[in-house]
């Protein structure tokens, strides 16, 4: 299996430039403004496109097993090369959740199945499986997940006495939700007796409020400068939490790490009354002034890397009353284009865009050879068409669940190609589907 590519602009590692490519038995062999080789090999033309490294997400929710009527890993990471994303970290809270070895395992022999990306599955942390926890493998599971505010599914872990002995003990990255429980308990009970059956989605950030995430964002932060754990905090909404995270070091000698998310990036509580249930989230979009804040944040260092949090459900729950409509939407197919509307309205770079989703995430988790354009490295790559603008539409959205946030959105660019491991899955809105996705691994330093 072997491709060049010819004249394509490559963003990569704080750089643009055109060159050629060419990948060989899905490694990146050879990259020179000028490849030519004399047996047949498939050839694409780059004119007027741009060349990322595959995007990795770190936080997603493909369903399965057991919600699978919501997503599942086939069709979820269709749509994420067709994204443009290459690798994915998926989260706990299956049925069953993900709480011993054994059921973490099954996860991985279902993807290897399944997945057209490449994949990594987190062990789920709860209140009793510490023992479970602390057999993990770090050099092939991307990190532990700790629900330290409920979501979807019963993952809460409140014991304090649990959460000192996983900080403590484990070795390896614990990636946290991070909302306080009781704070969220008492403002459902205050804003359900001021509003009853009027309470709808506009009160989810005054429900799931900035004081819930600081508390338990602090709380978190605290025990790993007590213990020296290797945290990342995934989906700050805040400008507040953005406070606790430092620029002064560089990212592979960072011990706390954030993430930022695509819908905190694109909505505000404006939004709601357009949008309602369909960007409810936990936690929650928020204001203008954090969603900014958010920005900032990225382009100065303090939070590391961009996700999606992707959590597919269906359109019928999602269309149910507030208080029981689930938390959560479908992200990855859209995510790309997305931050690249953020480059055409001037409020991020290309280079800027490669390392928040592909570089950052790749040092954040000690990723090997992947997240770069280099040679010696896996051909993960998508191609993009910074003019060819489309609207997403439920024609050709390709979640299981069959709606988007984004749904009437235009956006100015389009993902063309999409090559996993040197394999070109998606060619220009068409998927070529081979079960090619491999399990990522990581360095144990």
């Amino acid at each position: 299996m072997q491709t060049i590519i010819h004249n394509v602009r490559i963003v990569n590692d704080n750089k643009i430039f055109d060159s050629d490519i060419y990948f060989k038995n899905g490694i990146i062999e050879r990259i020179d403004p000028s490849i030519n080789v004399k047996h047949k090999v498939d050839e694409i033309k780059g004119d007027g496109l741009i060349l990322l490294p595959g995007i990795i997400d770190d936080q997603v929710h493909f369903r399965e097993p057991g919600l699978t009527h919501k997503g599942d890993i086939a069709s979820e990471s269709a749509a994420a090369v067709a994204g443009g994303i290459t690798s994915f970290m998926d989260m706990p809270n299956t049925v069953p959740n993900t709480l011993t070895q054994e059921l973490l395992e099954e996860k991985y022999r279902l993807a290897q199945k399944k997945s057209w990306a490449n994949y990594s599955f987190y062990m789920g942390a709860g209140n009793n499986n510490l023992d479970e926890v602390l057999k993990t493998n770090r050099e092939n599971v991307c990190g532990v997940k700790i629900f330290m505010g409920s979501s979807t599914g019963d993952m809460l872990v409140d014991n304090p006495t649990t959460l000192d002995k996983i900080f403590s003990q484990s070795p390896m990255l614990i990636a946290t939700h991070c909302e306080d429980e009781q704070t969220i308990r008492q403002n459902t009970e205050k804003y359900k007796s001021l509003y009853g059956d009027k309470l709808n989605a506009s009160h989810h950030p005054l429900i799931r409020s900035e004081e819930a995430c600081y508390l338990s964002s602090s709380f978190a932060v605290n025990l790993a400068k007590k213990y020296n754990t290797r945290l990342h905090i995934l989906h700050i909404s805040t400008a507040r939490e953005t406070e606790l995270f430092s620029n002064n070091v560089p990212l592979k000698d960072k011990r706390i790490t954030s993430e930022a998310c695509i819908h905190h990036l694109w909505f505000d509580d404006n939004d709601y009354a357009s949008k309602g249930n369909f960007i409810k989230w936990n936690p929650a979009i928020k204001t203008q002034v954090d969603k900014e804040a958010i920005l900032n944040a990225l382009l100065s260092d303090k939070i590391d890397v961009i996700a999606t949090d992707h959590a597919p459900h269906t359109l019928d729950e999602k269309q149910m009353p507030y208080l029981k409509a689930p938390s959560g939407g479908p992200l990855v197919q859209h995510a790309l284009v997305a931050m690249l509307e953020l480059f055409h309205q001037g409020k991020i770079s290309l280079e800027q865009i490669a390392n928040k989703m592909c570089h950052s995430p790749a040092i954040c988790f000690n990723i090997k050879n992947r997240g770069f354009i280099q040679e010696g490295f896996a051909a993960d790559v998508s191609l993009v068409n910074l003019n060819e603008p489309w609207t997403v539409a439920k024609s050709n959205i390709l979640y299981k669940c069959g709606w988007s946030p984004f749904e009437g959105t235009t956006f100015q660019s389009k993902v063309k190609h999409t090559f996993v491991n040197g394999v070109h899955i998606y060619n220009d809105g068409h998927l070529q589907l081979s079960t090619n996705g491999q399990r990522l691994l990581f360095s144990s330093h």
